[in-house]
Formats: structure tokens, C-alpha cells, sequence
């Protein structure tokens, strides 16, 4: 027989990189055992001292991804556990839902940088994401966090996105919403009677800035919805889309590039700061 104990974590920890921490973790201890996703949470088994189990579970708990918040912690020994083969990520077991899964994420340092990479194979691709960043509630379907329960199941990955998926060492490691130019959702711009305009990708975001620019009220299909957009400067177009919302005196929502943008407009605290370069942004 072999020692084993069951871990369970519970709180935010689909969606986050939680299985891939685990596995690095363990294989950096040189553990053998699993980790898989549940309708619970997250549920590691490993062959383990009780003593090396609590020090295994701690310093997860240290080293658990940004996005993650754990809110409980259970060890308990294993009366029948198989003779693991190393540390593996397994197949998502389904039940009663008692877990939750992150909101999105605002798109990280890392990612940004590679949009703005011209030698990048994700340069200006507006859906890049990893562990760390983009989509994850709005997606979702069903649990456990899988990207099969996703609205990402449409989307087959290509050789390289298969690649970055399955290496430990890529911080895309696992990353269900993950997507390049090749394998994942695009832009396209449509008119008002839903005909497609033969621009697409860059070139339908650039017609989209020059529709924005000259007045145009444009409704950005995201993952959640619809934000409804014009020029919030020129002040015909914002009243013109007061009129079609009926909405004259409730403030409508700003966006800006960053920090810097925002300051033009308005005083910022420190507090303030923290919350819009927060990864709820």
C-alpha cells in the first residue's frame, strides 16, 4: 500500500493556471501523484507523508496563480490509491456545482507585448490571452473549467497552439481560451443591415477607427455582449447616441488607452490608479 492523501482546494481556482502551479510544484518536489479539475474545485491527490502532504499543500498556497483565491484547503489520507507513474494532470471529473470560476481578466504585460511585437506570431491579434489574462466567466458553459465547456470548443487549435498548450514551461500551459491568428476567432466588420464588409482582421479594426473618428456609433461584439461606442469627444455623436438610448442625463462608461490618457481628463489617486491597472481593469 502506498501513503497518499487527497488535497482539496476550494474558492477561484478554475480558470487561473491552478492545475499547471500543481504540477510544477509537485515535480519540482519530485511527487508523484494527480491533479484534476471537479464541480468542487481543484482535487490533488499525491504519494505522501502527511507531513510532506501539509508542506506540498502550503507551498501551493504560496505559489498559487495571481488570478487565483483559495478559501479552503482539506488534506486527507487515501485508503486506496493507485501506484502513480509520476504527477499528471487528469480528466475533469463533473458533479453537483459547488465551485466558482474566475471573472476575465485584463489582458497582461506579457501578452500586450507580444501584440505589440511586430515579430510576433500573435502581433495585433486582438484575442491573445494565457494562465494570467483574458477571458474565463463569459466563456464558460459548464463546469469543470474545460475549454470543451467553453464557447472556445469551436475553435481547433493549431499545431503551435497545441504546443504552447501541453508545455509546462509556457505560461499558456492549459490556457483554455488560448488562440493565434491561425486557429481562433477573428474580427470582421459588418453594416447595420449585417452584411460583411470584405475588410477583416487589422484592416477591419483600421475602417473601425475611421468610422469612430468621423461621428459612427459602432456596436463592438464582444465576449459578453455589446458595447455600444462613438467618439466620446465629439459631442454630436454622444448626443446622438443619448437620443437612441434614451439615456440624457445617466453617464455613459469611458474607455481609454491607459493611465496617461486618463490623467488628461481627470485626477487620479493612488487608489484609483491600483484599481484600473488592477486585472479587473
Amino acid at each position: 500500500m502506498v501513503e497518499a492523501f487527497g488535497i482539496r482546494f476550494s474558492g477561484t481556482v478554475q480558470g487561473v493556471g491552478f492545475r499547471p502551479a500543481v504540477l510544477r510544484v509537485a515535480r519540482d518536489l519530485g511527487l508523484s501523484g494527480d491533479v484534476r479539475n471537479d464541480a468542487e474545485g481543484v482535487l490533488v491527490r499525491v504519494a505522501a507523508s502527511s507531513r510532506v502532504a501539509r508542506i506540498f499543500a502550503e507551498r501551493i498556497e504560496r505559489e498559487r496563480p495571481r488570478l487565483a483565491r483559495i478559501e479552503s484547503i482539506e488534506i486527507q489520507p487515501l485508503a486506496d490509491a493507485p501506484r502513480f507513474g509520476g504527477f499528471t494532470i487528469v480528466e475533469s471529473a463533473a458533479g453537483p456545482v459547488r465551485t466558482q470560476v474566475a471573472p476575465d481578466a485584463a489582458t497582461c504585460a506579457e501578452c500586450l507585448s507580444e501584440i505589440h511585437d511586430p515579430a510576433a506570431r500573435r502581433h495585433r491579434y486582438p484575442f491573445t490571452n494565457c494562465t494570467h489574462c483574458g477571458p474565463r466567466l463569459t466563456i464558460v458553459e459548464r463546469i469543470p473549467y474545460d475549454r470543451a465547456n467553453t464557447s472556445m470548443a469551436a475553435f481547433v487549435m493549431c499545431a503551435e497552439c497545441r504546443s504552447e498548450y501541453a508545455d509546462p514551461a509556457d505560461r499558456r500551459f492549459h490556457a483554455q481560451p488560448i488562440a493565434c491568428p491561425a486557429c481562433g476567432p477573428q474580427l470582421r466588420l459588418t453594416d447595420a443591415a449585417g452584411l460583411t464588409s470584405p475588410a477583416e482582421g487589422v484592416d477591419a479594426l483600421g475602417q473601425a477607427i475611421e468610422l469612430l473618428a468621423a461621428g459612427a456609433i459602432l456596436a463592438i461584439k464582444g465576449l459578453g455582449g455589446y458595447h455600444l461606442a462613438c467618439d466620446a469627444v465629439n459631442a454630436a455623436a454622444v448626443d446622438r447616441l443619448r437620443a437612441r438610448k434614451r439615456r440624457f442625463g445617466k453617464a455613459f462608461a469611458l474607455m481609454a488607452r491607459d493611465l496617461d490618457v486618463v490623467r488628461r481628463f481627470a485626477r487620479v489617486s493612488g487608489q484609483e490608479a491600483q484599481a484600473l491597472t488592477s486585472v479587473a481593469a
